[in-house]
């Protein structure tokens, strides 16, 4: 329970946005640690001075993108149907403490816990950001690099793995290219951890000069196919025009997360953060 001068040192303007799935894995392979959980949230409140925390939840892989490509985080399902029977156990016994977690953070008026099925929680908070980052002073709590995707004027992350924030003042500590240039080059390189395939022979360098030569993804796109001798553009030509827009769906937060978190929840979203975020 906060102290009155605890509360009165909190910024109302000042929201954080904890990914909290995400977060539980600091604790990976802990059974015994839904208190630490909790008191990880607080001290970040304090931290940064947060009026107003959300968590957002995962609630399954994300519908609208399986809708788009069925074999998205395919390959997380692999790694789970070729758990040992001991691994099997741990992870349920782990899943479980961070359940216990959430089922208190819902008893904590000031916690919005908002999870929606086929819902994941980098939509959630893509929504909210759109919606109130011109109001507020937005946090994001998550070692989760997509989430640098929501980064703007007034949203940074945090990663308590790192230690480090990332902001757009700072973008150039991170990485080696302009911050308008993010969506493009995921685009361009594609995500290996959620099974979404880039361009053969194409990383960050060659896909920063393809922007500088040829503008951003949606320029490029137009640019097809593209006459070269080099090996790498013969693999852009190929991969093709559509699936580089379908990456862009599949990896754009920001653009289509109303698609992604779907018209009934986003009402909802609505409905539970317009008074809590502006009282």
């Amino acid at each position: 329970m906060n102290t009155f001068k605890q509360v009165a040192n909190l910024d109302p303007k000042t929201v954080m946005i904890v990914d909290s799935f995400n977060m539980a894995f600091s604790f990976r392979g802990k059974t015994n640690y839904k208190d630490a959980y909790i008191n990880m949230i607080e001290s970040l409140k304090r931290s940064y001075k947060a009026g107003k925390v959300i968590v957002a939840c995962d609630k399954g892989k994300s519908a609208f993108r399986r809708e788009i490509f069925p074999a998205y985080k395919e390959n997380r399902t692999e790694m789970v149907e070729s758990q040992s029977e001991k691994e099997r156990l741990v992870f349920e016994a782990f899943f479980k403490e961070y359940t216990s977690a959430i089922d208190i953070l819902k008893e904590i008026d000031d916690y919005p816990i908002l999870q929606y099925s086929g819902v994941e929680a980098d939509d959630i908070a893509a929504y909210i950001v759109r919606k109130y980052k011109k109001t507020h002073n937005i946090w994001l709590i998550s070692s989760d690099k997509d989430w640098d995707l929501l980064i703007d004027d007034n949203v940074s992350r945090f990663s308590y793995v790192t230690r480090k924030e990332i902001t757009k003042n700072n973008w150039e500590e991170h990485y080696e290219y302009p911050i308008d240039n993010h969506i493009s080059i995921k685009c361009l390189t594609g995500d290996s951890g959620d099974n979404i395939p880039g361009v053969d022979g194409i990383g960050p360098k060659r896909a920063t000069s393809l922007i500088e030569t040829y503008g951003d993804a949606y320029d490029i796109i137009a640019s097809l196919p593209i006459s070269s001798k080099y090996k790498y553009i013969d693999s852009l030509n190929k991969f093709g025009a559509e699936a580089l827009l379908r990456n862009y769906k599949l990896m754009d937060l920001v653009s289509y997360c109303e698609e992604a978190v779907g018209e009934d929840n986003c009402k909802n979203i609505d409905n539970r953060l317009g008074e809590y975020l502006n009282d």
